[in-house]
């Protein structure tokens, strides 16, 4: 049994840490509420920027399109994993890794070897896991998970369509927890090129429309759409992985609070049992002296 200093130590070592997951539930919340607010304001500028796009491909071809869509032979694979470059947020970055590694095998199960497959690493964790994996094939872009900006994202996204284009690889996954609500973050991985577009039609546009009235034509238009659209699209996806894990941290202090309290009480409990009985035999040892 411990003693009453030491339950009374245990006791005040759980207040310290309540403390510290408090203001870090408080920090990581603040976080979350900024990220909700980037990505709500960005997604429907992104969408109907996807929109534009597709609805004028569907009314004027556009013959370059087809090398950003067209489909090819896997020989090398290009996967961009982000996860964190910190600790303390749940599952977070233990599911980024294990879809990070489900890609990689499937690529493997397709004949790929490991040299054919490169990995965008976006966060330390990323890089931690694959190093420790013996995976060494990796870009370590680390820079972008704590404050991802349009500028940074703007760069990967012309890194990444120039090697496509080049035919330096084949296909261009990205790899990311998707932040579905403040309890839900799901992994998920998209292909990022070939680039897949949705026709008007799914979104309940015709096809058959003629009304564009477009300056200076559409083949500069959508040449100046179709690398924004892919921009867009690389920096949303950086907000929503940045939204998940200030979601998922907030979750995991607000977790680890609640045991600390529950703790706390527990131990509150035994101390004061401890002590009524230390009362108690301290009595009895007098009244048994006296009658003596």
């Amino acid at each position: 049994m411990p003693s009453l200093k030491e339950i009374k130590n245990r006791i005040g070592s759980v207040n310290g840490t309540l403390k510290i997951t408090s203001a870090m539930k408080l920090v990581a919340s603040a976080k979350l509420h900024k990220a909700q607010d980037a990505i709500g304001n960005l997604v429907p500028y992104e969408t109907e920027m996807h929109k534009i796009l597709a609805g004028l491909l569907s009314v004027f071809p556009y013959g370059d399109c087809d090398i950003y869509s067209r489909e090819r032979p896997v020989r090398k694979a290009v996967i961009v994993a982000i996860a964190s470059s910190s600790s303390l947020c749940g599952a977070f970055n233990s599911n980024a890794i294990k879809k990070m590694e489900e890609t990689i095998n499937g690529f493997r199960e397709r004949g790929l070897a490991d040299t054919d497959i490169k990995v965008y690493a976006i966060g330390r964790k990323i890089t931690d896991s694959l190093k420790k994996s013996g995976f060494t094939n990796v870009e370590d872009r680390s820079m972008l998970s704590d404050r991802p900006d349009y500028a940074g994202a703007a760069a990967l996204a012309e890194e990444l369509t120039g090697i496509y284009l080049k035919e330096e690889v084949d296909q261009i996954v990205l790899v990311y927890n998707h932040y579905v609500s403040t309890a839900v973050q799901k992994p998920s991985a998209k292909i990022f090129l070939p680039l897949a577009l949705e026709m008007p039609e799914e979104k309940g546009m015709s096809t058959g429309r003629q009304d564009y009235i477009l300056e200076p034509d559409a083949e500069s238009l959508i040449a100046e759409l179709l690398p924004k659209v892919l921009k867009l699209k690389i920096y949303t996806v950086l907000l929503d992985a940045n939204a998940a894990e200030h979601a998922a941290r907030t979750v995991a202090m607000q977790t680890a609070t609640d045991n600390g309290n529950q703790l706390l009480q527990e131990l509150s409990l035994q101390y004061n049992k401890k002590r009524q009985q230390a009362i108690t035999d301290e009595l009895l040892d007098i009244v048994g002296g006296s009658m003596a």
